[in-house]
């Protein structure tokens, strides 16, 4: 089944001009995924909203790598979003073996996609003994973490509004935000990926008591053209 595709969408990206959509994914709460092919190349997209395009994940690498050496060789991150595996990979490559990495991603489907369809993508990081998958909303982990993580990173949505699931709202609240510094140790960081820049957020990570910083890049990583959007929220120490 061929679906039509526009030349680039909301975040900037290049994309090609047509391609075939290989399968779907419900999710819960209503609404789907589809998963789009162009060769050796795949896009998810939530209704004509693209999230991710496998031919440029420079930001997505970019939410671990800023990360990872803030953080203890031996700690523990969390990913929220499994999606092409690109932020994974990176943690994987930037962090030791005494680390221990849990995804937690809502739907089912992605993590059948990580391992048929895409497969080329991730490799054996799946069974990485660092990492473990958690089937689960990220809210509730974050919400019963309690000082558990050194690092926790949140590419759920396309920003820090609920696209995809309403329920993510709760992640970028005011009490999302605090159930997240919560969440971390002492020094640990909260960073958030997204495709728009939102000084109100900005601002309400810092009024819950984190350090925060802002990175802009395109979506290869560069900053000739920023695209994407990184805040560094650091619990203090």
């Amino acid at each position: 089944m061929e679906t039509a595709t526009t030349a680039a969408h909301s975040d900037g990206e290049a994309r090609p001009a047509s391609g075939a959509l290989v399968d779907t994914a419900d999710i819960p709460g209503g609404g789907q995924l589809h998963l789009v092919s162009y060769g050796q190349d795949f896009e998810i997209l939530f209704g004509d909203e693209q999230l991710m395009g496998s031919w440029a994940s420079g930001s997505e690498e970019a939410l671990a790598t800023l990360v990872c050496g803030r953080i203890p060789a031996d700690g523990g991150i969390l990913i929220g979003g499994l999606g092409m595996g690109f932020t994974l990979a990176a943690a994987l490559g930037a962090m030791p073996p005494a680390a221990t990495i849990v995804v937690a991603e809502l739907v089912p489907t992605v993590v059948a996609w990580a391992r048929g369809p895409l497969a080329h993508l991730f490799g054996d990081r799946l069974s990485d003994p660092r990492v473990s998958i958690e089937i689960r909303d990220v809210h509730d982990v974050i919400d019963e973490a309690n000082g558990r993580f050194d690092a926790i990173l949140l590419d759920v949505d396309n920003g820090p509004d609920g696209l995809i699931n309403i329920a993510n709202e709760r992640l970028y609240c005011n009490w999302g935000v605090r159930a997240a510094y919560s969440a971390l140790r002492p020094g640990g960081v909260l960073a958030i990926w997204s495709a728009y820049a939102d000084d109100v957020f900005r601002d309400r990570l810092g009024a819950a008591g984190f350090t925060v910083e802002e990175f802009s890049m395109d979506a290869d990583g560069g900053q000739q053209h920023p695209h994407h959007y990184i805040w560094l929220a650091t619990r203090p120490d």
